[in-house]
């Protein structure tokens, strides 16, 4: 199955945001994916925090999952919509201080077939750079997976994430044995902590999982002046990685090899051996 991860550096434009992403998905089904994946706040990096709260929507409505059913049918593709902030049920826009950065994901004729609520909550300051999602965001509760009957002839298991979980590999433990072959970990990296834990973070969840990821990124300068990481990434099963973009805009691809995974597995069957 041949899979896009996203690279954007998003802007406060709502609707540039949205232009680029459609040109980016456009390139990545004409490269023959199946499956593409865009970064956390693909839609909107605001000046503040607070800024994503106007745009909020209720689940299963508005211009934003609109945008991501109708480029999924006109593509052809299994897309997910890496987080756009969804309202508290009966609440929206300005009426809620505090949303659900949500993953949707969709299928080929524009079904929304799974959504998941973003669980872990990033909270950084080290006296230069501070952030508190807590502040806007509510937590999810729950992990999430769908399933995808790709053209290779194999039904792909996919564990949905975003960003900051990927620092808490419990969550992939749960993927693991719901029978994943693929983890999704969109995301919106500080420059500081993926120059540091980025990459390694990646080739751990895929080594000690025995699963393919594949994390789309925000990757640049926006214009409320933070700078992302970038470095979008498809990782193996072994934890080799097969293709990534270190900054700025573009389209990473690569074939997920179903074959490889059932050999790993096969070869070194750690899933099994696991004690406590």
């Amino acid at each position: 199955m041949k899979v896009a991860v996203i690279q954007m550096v998003s802007s406060t434009d709502v609707s540039a945001n949205l232009a680029q992403a459609r040109d980016l998905l456009h390139q990545a089904a004409q490269g023959g994916a199946e499956l593409a994946v865009l970064p956390e706040y693909f839609c909107l990096m605001g000046r503040h925090d607070t800024d994503k709260l106007a745009i909020a929507e209720p689940f299963g409505q508005g211009p934003l999952q609109q945008f991501l059913a109708d480029t999924a049918r006109a593509e052809g593709l299994w897309l997910v919509g890496g987080t756009i902030p969804l309202a508290v049920d009966g609440q929206g826009g300005a009426a809620s201080d505090r949303v659900f950065n949500s993953s949707l994901a969709f299928s080929p004729d524009g079904a929304c077939i799974a959504r998941y609520n973003k669980i872990h909550l990033f909270r950084f300051d080290n006296g230069i750079e501070r952030y508190d999602e807590s502040e806007v965001l509510i937590a999810g509760e729950a992990p999430v997976c769908f399933d995808l009957d790709s053209r290779d002839g194999h039904c792909w298991r996919i564990g949905m994430s975003v960003c900051y979980d990927m620092r808490f590999a419990e969550l992939y433990r749960a993927y693991a044995d719901a029978g994943a072959h693929l983890l999704l970990a969109p995301s919106a990296f500080t420059y500081t902590t993926g120059q540091a834990h980025w990459e390694v973070l990646l080739r751990a969840r895929a080594i000690e999982n025995l699963s393919f990821v594949a994390a789309a990124a925000q990757g640049g300068q926006h214009d409320n002046g933070r700078q992302t990481w970038g470095q979008a990434m498809l990782v193996d099963p072994w934890g080799q990685v097969l293709a990534q973009r270190e900054q700025q805009a573009g389209v990473v691809l690569a074939d997920l090899d179903f074959d490889l995974l059932t050999a790993c597995r096969s070869r070194l069957p750690a899933l099994a051996h696991r004690v406590l």
